[in-house]
């Protein structure tokens, strides 16, 4: 069951085409990489999902409703959650205090006999059980980007937008992020994320959606998308390519 859907999505700033008929799906329980050069518009489309900004044209559809061009908390509330390409968190604020938050921001839906999990809970998913009264300040980078997931967990949604969550991170904690984003999958969320770190892109996501220039140039599964001549051309490279044979 698709349940979300992107048709022709469109965005220009100035003479800019940021997305220019951008049109895809994610099928529910799917992992779903969108990836591209910088600039490619991959940020502004999950801006545009999300409500952050609004379409010049186009429309979204999430579980067969339109959301086109409504607001970032009617979209959080009706089932999707989002991480930042930069961490943005409260630097003085606790761990614990940042999830309890942003409880009060969710899916009512999930939340009609309360919250299905405590902010506790959520921290031990995560892995910050141990930190929780620890400022957001001092945590490493890695932490920092669990908190964001934390934070996006705590809506309860649906559908989970993860923004470049591996970026800066060592080898371990990459690997540490994409046993993340499969436990998060196995509990039932829907992912679609962004990122550059083809490693994990290539071994998690169920597909692959490729942008360049604002433009959908391919969409497959990751073998075929290593195999894309257009895609290697632009993004990944014939060396980035031969590393990656190895470990899909």
């Amino acid at each position: 069951m698709r349940i979300l859907e992107v048709d022709r999505l469109g965005k220009r700033f100035g003479g800019l085409a940021a997305a220019a008929d951008v049109g895809f799906h994610v099928d529910e329980g799917e992992i779903v990489g969108l990836i591209g050069p910088n600039g490619a518009g991959k940020t502004t489309v999950f801006n545009l999902i999300s409500g952050a900004l609004v379409p010049d044209s186009g429309t979204i559809q999430f579980r067969d409703k339109k959301i086109t061009g409504k607001k970032p908390h009617q979209i959080c509330r009706a089932g999707i959650a989002r991480t930042f390409q930069s961490v943005q968190v409260f630097p003085r604020i606790s761990v614990l205090d940042h999830v309890r938050l942003a409880q009060l921001f969710g899916n009512p839906k999930s939340r009609s006999g309360g919250n299905k999990w405590d902010a506790a809970q959520i921290l031990d998913f995560v892995e910050l059980s141990g930190m929780s009264a620890l400022r957001a300040m001092d945590l490493t980078l890695a932490n920092q980007k669990r908190l964001e997931v934390a934070r996006a967990l705590a809506a309860e949604p649906e559908l989970l937008l993860l923004d470049e969550v591996m970026a800066g991170l060592n080898p371990t904690e990459v690997s540490q992020a994409m046993e993340l984003a499969r436990k998060i999958q196995e509990r039932g969320v829907t992912i679609l994320m962004i990122e550059h770190v083809m490693k994990a892109i290539m071994n998690i996501c169920d597909r692959i959606i490729v942008l360049n220039y604002g433009q959908k140039i391919a969409e497959g599964v990751p073998r075929e998308i290593a195999a894309n001549q257009t895609v290697i051309e632009v993004y990944l490279g014939a060396t980035e390519i031969s590393n990656l044979k190895s470990q899909i």
